[in-house]
């Protein structure tokens, strides 16, 4: 690693509970992984401070930031993490696009074929794979529907009117922007649903090897989720407020 490959220094890179969630993972992401850990919220409910969070989750606020530096100290931030901050909107869209749309068309599919065949073999000794299947079934007719939904119409009117502002323009964004959001909250919901029936993604002791690889899959479909998330409402469409 070279000098100039460091974004932030420790010194620079510095958090306090009045620092926003969103934020502190804007500024580093590896804070995403730890937030996860927590089970603090970055996406949907970001817009709050640290502080505030801690305490909605009965969590200490100091050993949270503890916690945070010393990440700050053993994961230094790289120009490359940050990227996606400095980005045109256009290379942002870009990127949602090639990389979580792209992997929404490619994975859930898959996924799908893996949840039904666990729910088929093991549903009578495992009841509450009927839910898995249910949740999940929304989940990704939900996903598909937004995905298409961002390229065919709400990603171009946010080009447009980078290329051409105007207050008519921003009006009809704003709108859009706000369902969007509403969306996203409603996947997170469904994630939530998942993760609480499916005891935090663990599979039972005499779960089969496909039982454990959906389970899996499901978990790392939570966190590319997030990350998705994370990227629009705290990135993109916060520039267009």
């Amino acid at each position: 690693m070279t000098a100039n490959q460091i974004n932030q220094t420790t010194e620079q890179l510095s958090f306090s509970g009045e620092d926003f969630v969103r934020d502190i993972v804007l500024k580093f992401p590896k804070a995403a992984d730890y937030f996860k850990g927590q089970r603090i919220d970055f996406c949907c409910g970001g817009a709050k401070p640290l502080a505030e969070a801690a305490e909605e989750k009965g969590l200490n606020a100091d050993q949270l930031l503890g916690d945070l530096h010393k990440l700050v100290e053993e994961h230094p931030v790289l120009e490359e993490d940050t990227r996606w901050n400095q980005a045109s909107s256009r290379e942002l869209v870009e990127h949602i696009v090639n990389k979580h749309h792209r992997y929404l068309r490619e994975e859930l599919p898959q996924i799908s074929q893996n949840v039904t065949k666990v729910f088929r073999v093991h549903g009578e000794d495992s009841p509450h794979l009927a839910e898995v299947h249910r949740l999940f079934n929304l989940l990704r007719e939900d996903l598909l529907k937004h995905t298409a939904q961002e390229e065919e119409v709400e990603f171009p009117k946010m080009l447009a009117y980078s290329e051409n502002p105007s207050e008519a323009g921003l009006a009809e964004l704003h709108e859009l922007l706000h369902n969007l959001e509403q969306e996203h909250e409603g996947a997170g919901e469904i994630l939530r649903e998942l993760r609480a029936v499916t005891n935090d993604f663990t599979p039972p002791p005499h779960a089969c090897t496909t039982y454990r690889l959906t389970y899996a899959r499901l978990e790392e479909l939570e966190g590319m989720t997030f990350e998705h998330v994370h990227l629009e409402n705290n990135n993109l469409f916060l520039r267009y407020q």
